[in-house]
């Protein structure tokens, strides 16, 4: 299986590095290009594989085809490639915004099995979540071998197209607002005479140690919230200010502003 990559950025890296750590195909089975000499000589040294500046030579070498490149730049690479894929072809999207139907329009192929996909930063520490959207041309074996590289750098979970937008909203963009909650409560730390790079470890541990309760335990988080406020406690009336605040109407609210501008990308 030969996988190509055209784009070497930080999605794309986070994704070799887990093809390599999980051993799923040989380096010298991996290629990539990238715009630049530099962004491509880095990865040929971070990551051992092959690389090059030209896009339609990694198109015509892959069975499974990585556009690693931001949505603006999607049309022009495409035009540039389309020729050059082979037939059959595994052809995986990361970019919001571009529908399979406009990437089958834009290919110009009816050959080419199309897996549009969402994922997201923690990809960068094994920790991703993406969502996959496969065409109907996609055959199980596609697919399958999709979710393996994806499972490489953290979860996957096929959803419906019409869902794609919602989860840039929920798990595409949500990193940012949880750097930023974090950041928050260590500011709230700091103010009260913690250094702050001990902030940083007491809030992001929390947070992490919070996200694994959800996912292993199998518990509505507003029963693990119930667990940790006593009557009359601390932590409820930490709770009361954020309510008083809107916290869960604005994060709401932000989800929803992220949705509606992915829907217009």
């Amino acid at each position: 299986m030969k996988i190509g990559f055209i784009g070497c950025g930080n999605m794309a890296g986070a994704m070799i590095g887990g093809i390599i750590r999980k051993e799923l195909v040989p380096r010298e089975d991996i290629f990539a290009s990238a715009k630049t000499a530099a962004t491509a000589k880095r990865a040929a040294e971070e990551f051992g594989i092959r690389t090059t500046q030209n896009n339609a030579e990694v198109a015509g070498y892959a069975d499974i085809l990585i556009i690693a490149v931001k949505p603006v730049f999607m049309e022009e690479v495409i035009r540039e490639i389309r020729d050059a894929v082979k037939q059959n072809v595994i052809v995986v999207t990361l970019a919001p915004g571009k529908t399979i139907a406009w990437l089958k329009e834009t290919f110009a192929r009816d050959d080419l099995q199309i897996v549009r996909t969402m994922p997201n930063t923690p990809a960068l520490v094994g920790e991703g979540m993406t969502a996959l959207c496969p065409d109907e041309k996609v055959t199980e074996d596609a697919l399958s071998k999709v979710e393996t590289i994806f499972n490489s750098f953290g979860r996957t979970a096929v959803v419906a197209e019409r869902l794609i937008d919602v989860v840039t909203g929920v798990s595409g963009s949500s990193p940012a607002y949880v750097f930023m909650f974090i950041e928050a409560l260590a500011d709230g730390a700091v103010h009260d005479g913690m250094p702050r790079k001990q902030a940083y470890e007491f809030a992001a541990q929390a947070v992490l140690g919070s996200a694994k309760m959800v996912l292993e335990s199998g518990r509505h988080p507003g029963d693990l919230k119930d667990m940790v406020c006593s009557p009359g406690g601390t932590t409820i009336e930490a709770v009361r200010v954020l309510e008083e605040n809107g916290f869960r109407g604005t994060v709401m609210n932000a989800v929803k502003a992220c949705v509606d501008k992915a829907s217009k990308c």
